[in-house]
Formats: structure tokens, C-alpha cells, sequence
């Protein structure tokens, strides 16, 4: 599952990539103007955050490596110690979405020149390419609403097959997590006798 995941993960970049411009005018409508292509690189984590140039780049790319190194080694664990099928295969959603943003961390810099300006080499710095663009909503709440109302918002996230790989793996284990984590209870048939009271 990993592994599909990656595949479809770099195929649809490389597509992206070969048939779209860094600019507005390349964007693709896929249900209407609030979900389409929009080909744009990442530097840092979510959301566009980014750590302190030129290095914070670097640590993130290590970090992400660690990452995978980590999650490999606990589906191994989990596979040896018969974990729920469910929860392995929720991981391993996490996993491949790791390895593909991972991919493109250490590779697009040499592979689509894609490093941000002035980084000391383009290996372990290329930037992540997202594409799925959520155009939700952008604007002024009204002003009635509590707390928030008046404020403008933009809700407009942009990201690709790996982050959604990720964030469906999490949402699995959220919500499933009472089936994957059931505790075996002894049923009547199983359970012993009752002790006897004493007289």
C-alpha cells in the first residue's frame, strides 16, 4: 500500500510538473473554481511553514528521514506481532505519503531545480510540489458571528497525494481506533468457573 502510494504520488508531480506553469493561468478546474490543479512548491512542513534558511531546510529533510526510518521499523513490529490488519495498512497510508514528500526533499532539487535560491546544494533541499488546490472560501466573516465574525479568513489549502495520503491514515486511526486498539476480553465460554464463596 506504501508503495502505491508513492507511485501515484510522484506520477501525478511529474505530471503536474511536464504540463503546468508555476503561475495562476495553469490552473486546471476539476469541480468548479473551488477544487482544481494548481501547480505550486512547498519549502517547508504544512501550511507552508518554513524553518530558518539555509539549514532549517536540511534539519527538516533529516527529520523527515527519521521519520520513515522510524515508521518502517514500527509496521515491522506491528506485522511480527499480528496488529490488526486495519491499523498496519492506516500506517502504512502515513508511510507512503512520508516517503513521498521525503522524495522530494532530497531528489527535486537536482532532479527539477527546484532548491530555493542561495541553498548550498540542491540535493536535501528541493522543494515539495502540492497541486490539489481546495479553494474554500477567502473573505470576511459576518459580522453578527461570535468571537470570529468580522475577521477575514482564507481557507484555501493547496497540498498533494502524499499529504492527503497522511492525513487519511491519521483520520482512520482516529476514528477507528477502538476496533484497532480493542482489548481481547474473555467471553463466558472461556472464562472460567466462578470462585466459590467461602461458607
Amino acid at each position: 500500500m506504501a508503495l502505491l502510494v508513492i507511485g501515484i504520488d510522484q506520477l501525478s508531480k511529474y505530471l503536474v510538473h511536464s504540463s503546468q506553469t508555476l503561475t495562476s493561468g495553469g490552473e486546471i478546474l476539476l469541480l468548479g473554481h473551488w477544487f482544481k490543479l494548481h501547480y505550486t512548491t512547498n519549502p517547508g512542513m504544512a501550511f507552508g511553514v518554513e524553518l530558518p534558511p539555509p539549514y532549517g531546510k536540511l534539519l527538516l529533510t533529516a527529520f523527515r528521514l527519521a521519520a520513515v526510518g522510524g515508521l518502517s521499523y514500527y509496521i515491522v513490529y506491528l506485522w511480527r506481532h499480528r496488529a490488526a490488519a486495519g491499523f498496519i495498512a492506516c500506517m502504512a497510508l502515513i508511510l507512503g505519503g512520508a516517503v513521498g514528500n521525503l522524495v522530494d526533499s532530497i531528489f527535486y532539487g537536482v532532479i527539477y531545480h527546484n532548491a530555493p535560491f542561495g541553498s548550498p546544494t540542491p540535493w536535501f533541499f528541493g522543494q515539495v510540489i502540492d497541486m490539489l488546490y481546495a479553494d474554500i472560501y477567502e473573505g470576511f466573516l459576518p459580522a453578527a458571528w461570535p468571537l470570529i465574525g468580522g475577521k477575514y479568513v482564507s481557507l484555501w489549502p493547496i497540498f498533494n497525494v502524499a499529504d492527503s495520503s497522511i492525513f487519511v491514515g491519521v483520520a482512520l486511526i482516529l476514528l477507528l481506533q477502538g476496533r484497532f486498539f480493542k482489548q481481547s476480553q474473555p467471553t463466558a465460554a472461556t472464562a472460567g468457573p466462578p470462585a466459590s464463596e467461602p461458607s
